[in-house]
């Protein structure tokens, strides 16, 4: 369930959380450097990022046709295409594949598609468990958490209170070695994956051309998860179809170097079909679900490119109010700036009004993004769709009428302004900051000084500035 109306009270709780912020600082900082270093070993990062664009705009130009093609050729390798228009549907469908195939059993890899659908909750409602199998996740799992990063779920956890969790839930002797971590929780799911009756997985990338699903990770897990159980499904949502194998090859390197800052990640899973007659292992029966909820909706509006995104959390690494909050004040499956866009068109405008204004606008975001999507620009717009449906609260609506005329009226805005640096500076401590204000003010202040205006304004520095080098043998 979305608690992304919650999005102001979650705010102020993670900046008070002070072991979020030292895993937040750490995490991302990791990351964002991660990423420099790898994209600077390109050739041309700039280039490869547009070759990137291109293919994603190509396949959501042309989506209907390639989601045919994809299931053609998933049919034709001996697989089954299913199609769910909703989260409800995706959870039947599969509830029914369970229940023909007789699973009481499911190992799961990362699914973010199933994370809309909230698919857990739904299994084991039926009597059917479901253990995570990426690493990260399923410390979330028995920490009755949801993920908070794109690709490093538990980003908000340090490794000392994630020792705890494991010594508490799973008799793990304590340790601070994240190797011995690893260690214990890779023997209890050898135990989970001889166990399962289903695999399920998500989809990295779907190439139309031949029918391939594509899965990308680093622990092995998912290709564990895949071929272990005698029942693979992959679900994804419509727009993780690729048209080529040229696509992957440009789209899973930038992936990689994006995410986790490597040259390309330690498993590239491949898989077309179920397992042939000559193959030793893999699943007896394939299953790709393909799901819209909500995604056909977007193709063709001002936010089409919304969709082009890769799931790499480049973004996210990026954005100096995810750094600071962290993703669970989001309130839902997609956090950070990508979130901000992608949960408001998903949810509806308003379940989660707040998200579109949760960006300084810095442009960070786009910098980083590996497919160039203009998100500062479609924040903007969400912005603007906000207003026009009247959800501006009255002072909102206020200030922006004040903020309107003091900009019509030149001397408005200079009397304005005076009052302004002379109020603050009354108020400001000897380092220039105003640590308390009134509302509507206040809200500021509760969680970080004001600065108070500047004695003097840019513009009369300026014209002393042009002044003084007016004057014969001045230079400046």
């Amino acid at each position: 369930m979305s608690r992304t109306t919650q999005f102001s009270q979650s705010v102020t709780v993670a900046l008070s959380d002070i072991q979020l912020q030292t895993a937040l600082d750490r995490g991302t900082t990791r990351g964002v450097n991660a990423r420099i270093a790898a994209m600077v070993e390109t050739t041309d990062a700039d280039a490869l990022r547009r070759q990137a664009r291109l293919a994603r705009e190509h396949a959501l130009n042309h989506l209907p046709d390639l989601l045919e093609q994809l299931e053609r050729n998933v049919i034709a390798n001996g697989g089954h295409v299913l199609w769910a228009r909703d989260a409800a549907e995706l959870n039947q469908v599969i509830l029914d594949l369970c229940q023909k195939h007789g699973v009481r059993c499911v190992t799961k890899g990362k699914s973010m598609v199933t994370e809309e659908s909230e698919l857990n909750h739904a299994l084991e409602a039926h009597g059917i468990e479901v253990t995570e199998s990426d690493l990260g996740e399923y410390i979330i799992q028995l920490a009755g958490e949801t993920p908070s990063h794109i690709v490093f779920p538990m980003l908000h956890k340090t490794k000392e209170a994630t020792a705890q969790l494991l010594h508490d839930k799973l008799g793990m002797p304590m340790t601070d070695r994240p190797e011995e971590m690893t260690r214990f929780v890779r023997g209890v799911m050898r135990r989970k994956y001889l166990e399962a009756d289903m695999g399920i997985s998500g989809v990295n990338f779907a190439i139309a051309e031949t029918g391939t699903i594509a899965t990308v990770e680093n622990e092995g897990n998912n290709r564990l998860s895949t071929s272990a159980p005698r029942v693979h499904v992959a679900v994804m949502g419509v727009e993780k179809v690729i048209a080529t194998w040229e696509d992957y090859a440009i789209l899973v390197q930038l992936l990689a170097r994006s995410a986790t800052g490597q040259r390309l990640s330690v498993y590239n899973n491949l898989m077309s079909g179920p397992r042939r007659p000559d193959e030793p292992d893999g699943p007896e029966v394939f299953y790709l679900i393909i799901m819209d909820n909500g995604r056909s909706h977007i193709l063709g509006s001002e936010y089409t490119e919304s969709l082009a995104c890769i799931r790499c959390g480049a973004c996210l690494n990026a954005c100096p109010v995810y750094q600071n909050i962290g993703g669970h004040a989001y309130g839902w499956v997609y956090p950070g700036p990508i979130g901000s866009i992608i949960s408001p068109l998903l949810l509806g405008p308003t379940h989660a009004p707040e998200l579109p204004y949760a960006s300084s606008l810095c442009g960070a975001c786009q910098a980083a993004c590996p497919v160039e999507i203009n998100i500062p620009d479609m924040l903007l717009k969400l912005r603007r769709d906000l207003v026009q449906a009247g959800d501006a609260t009255l002072a909102w609506r206020a200030g922006m009428r004040l903020w309107r005329q003091a900009m019509l009226s030149p001397a408005l805005y200079r009397s304005g302004g005076w009052l302004a640096s002379l109020a603050t500076q009354m108020l400001a401590n000897a380092e220039g900051k105003i640590e308390s204000l009134p509302p509507p003010l206040k809200a500021w202040t509760d969680s970080r000084d004001f600065p108070a205006f500047a004695k003097q304004p840019f513009r009369e520095r300026l014209k002393q500035r042009r002044r003084s080098q007016a004057r014969p043998g001045v230079s400046g």
